[in-house]
């Protein structure tokens, strides 16, 4: 009998994490531990196929049609929106995770959201829409046939950022950063993209008089000019020594800055900065900075200019002449 498992106690039979891999281990001696992947959604979907065994789904509870959506749906996702769909679904699974799916009725929606919001309303609203596309998806794949539990519960009401960082707590809080979180501030500002964007820039993303990003939320795609400020600041990248790492944020040793460490670091140079904007701020900054909304829909790559009015008027307000 092999040894009970010190944690990941939800995982399948011979499903194994060591350091950032799973493995696939087989059941009989000598052990042979084949590697899956370091993304568990993926790693799920090759055990599955290395197992061969359905699913028993007999019971249909939520934690029979949540480990499905995990191994056919995880994988479609960005890496991020997985990693934050694990927590929610932790959340979910201990409260619905026995529970057949069909015994979940609107009510224990509503009093589920009610328990959750004394102490995290958005992280509630998070959570109710996982478990809603969780039962579509039971819906679709024939576990039930029964109207979705939360059509006409309501979440609850989230107020959007209004943060505006102004040039000189922008310039305060860079003086005191780190040069790797300095960096990373002036391509946020100047390219208008989301930290884990800008952080996955690469050398070879430089092509053709343009810097050219995949948006890792979604999918959009976007050449910027490199001209100006932005032209100077990948020249400056550009000469620090490239060790063995193509990113153009790069730690000390070479290798490609990690969203913890930009983090801890910004956090560090803002509080002896005295200042409170988070990195996400910069990117409604350069929103509102360039003065042109048509300029900024298509430097942030929003759909419709809606999004992007919002992220200006939120934050400094409309600006309208007076009477005389």
């Amino acid at each position: 009998m092999g040894r009970r498992r010190q944690g990941n106690f939800d995982d399948p039979p011979r499903f194994h994490k060591k350091g950032k891999t799973w493995y696939h281990v087989s059941g009989s001696a000598p052990r042979v531990w084949r590697k899956l992947s370091t993304d568990r959604a993926e790693a799920l979907r090759l055990w599955a196929q290395l197992e061969g065994v359905k699913e028993d789904d007999s019971g249909r509870t939520l934690a029979v049609i949540a480990k499905r959506y995990v191994r056919e749906v995880y994988p479609t996702k960005a890496v991020r929106t997985r990693k934050d769909n694990d927590k929610e679904l932790t959340q979910l699974l201990r409260v619905f995770g026995h529970m057949p799916i069909d015994a979940i009725l609107p009510m224990h929606i509503r009093e589920y959201m009610d328990i959750r919001g004394q102490t995290a309303k958005v992280r509630a609203n998070r959570e109710k829409a996982l478990f809603s596309h969780i039962f579509n998806k039971a819906r679709e794949w024939g576990y039930t046939a029964a109207q979705n539990p939360c059509q006409g519960v309501k979440g609850f009401r989230e107020a959007g950022r209004d943060r505006y960082v102004t040039d000189d707590e922008f310039a305060c809080v860079k003086a005191h950063a780190h040069h790797t979180v300095a960096d990373a501030m002036d391509l946020a500002l100047l390219t208008g993209q989301r930290p884990a964007d800008v952080l996955k820039l690469r050398r070879t993303d430089i092509r053709d008089g343009a810097l050219w990003i995949v948006q890792n939320k979604t999918g959009a795609r976007l050449g910027i000019e490199v001209t100006g400020e932005l032209a100077a600041l990948l020249d400056r990248l550009n000469s620090r020594p490239k060790a063995v790492s193509p990113f153009l944020i790069q730690d000390g040793n070479g290798q490609p800055l990690s969203q913890s460490a930009l983090r801890a670091r910004f956090d560090k140079a803002r509080k002896a900065a005295g200042v409170s904007f988070q990195f996400r701020d910069l990117r409604a900054k350069t929103a509102t900075d360039t003065g042109d909304l048509a300029h900024s829909q298509k430097l942030l790559a929003h759909r419709n200019r809606d999004m992007t009015e919002h992220y200006v008027r939120t934050r400094v307000g409309e600006r309208v002449p007076p009477l005389r």
